[in-house]
């Protein structure tokens, strides 16, 4: 039986629409455009309500225990954790070449710089994603990898204790239309980025998996060029257990992944 989530939905408007992040140059900081909440029945892939697959879904979940205990202390943990997600996106897509490139650890708390992501969308654009490409590659290797074929990647994984609130959602590309997506920008104090935010349709399918713990992980695809749906995202306000009071905590890696 689907469970019930609040999600927040952007809105079409006849003017470009824009987050700014860390506004005013005060860190956390964040203006957003107009949302709107909206009720959603939420699938469990891990009860069998929901059965998805990357290839033909975008988001698979994995159990991959990672021997990083701390994801607090200075950075130290990077150089180990890249190396189980470089192993790990070998393995689960056949990958040549895998880039990490960001991690963002998310805490559900006020006083946290990152929050998690409560409006749906999907990372990047086209035009966002091949320019996050030479960024990242610089323009000779950027034109070699845009030769081939190439995903952006995020790989998200709860942190200290099993997630009983706020879990991470996912829209089922084949339920969404071209027609929902809205170009959003991202104003940086330094930079102006881009990602789509979706509009509400009743056609959405919700999935997610239930209480996942530190040593689970979802992977999913925020760019493919060649086709593979991205896939709309985001925190969903429910609580599994009301006698439990953890406070949500992730992290999140975005990597660029060459197949």
């Amino acid at each position: 039986m689907s469970r019930v989530a609040t999600v927040n939905y952007h809105v079409h408007s006849p003017e470009r629409q824009a987050f700014h992040i860390d506004a005013g140059g005060v860190v956390g900081k964040l203006i957003a455009p107009e949302l709107v909440a909206r009720d959603v029945p939420v699938r469990d892939v891990r009860s069998g309500e929901a059965v998805t697959s990357f290839t033909n879904d975008s988001v698979a979940f994995l159990h991959r225990p990672t021997s990083v205990t701390s994801f607090t202390n200075g950075g130290a943990w990077r150089d180990i954790y890249d190396q189980e997600l470089k192993a790990l996106l070998i393995q689960a897509l056949d990958a040549q070449e895998v880039v990490i490139f960001d991690h963002t650890v998310r805490v559900d708390d006020p006083s946290s710089d990152r929050k998690p992501a409560r409006n749906v969308h999907s990372d990047y654009s086209q035009e966002g994603a091949e320019s996050r490409l030479i960024d990242i590659l610089g323009p000779d290797d950027a034109a070699i990898w845009a030769d081939g074929h190439y995903s952006f990647i995020n790989v998200w994984r709860p942190i200290d204790s099993p997630i009983n609130s706020a879990p991470l959602g996912f829209v089922r590309p084949s339920s969404v239309e071209d027609t929902d997506w809205i170009l959003i920008d991202l104003i940086y104090p330094d930079r102006v980025g881009h990602i789509m935010g979706l509009a509400a349709n009743e056609r959405h399918e919700w999935l997610y998996q239930a209480k996942m713990t530190p040593d689970e992980v979802a992977f999913f695809n925020i760019y493919d060029n060649r086709g593979l749906p991205s896939i709309g995202h985001s925190a969903l306000d429910m609580v599994e257990d009301n006698t439990v009071h953890s406070i949500r905590k992730s992290i999140e890696s975005r990597t660029l992944v060459r197949l």
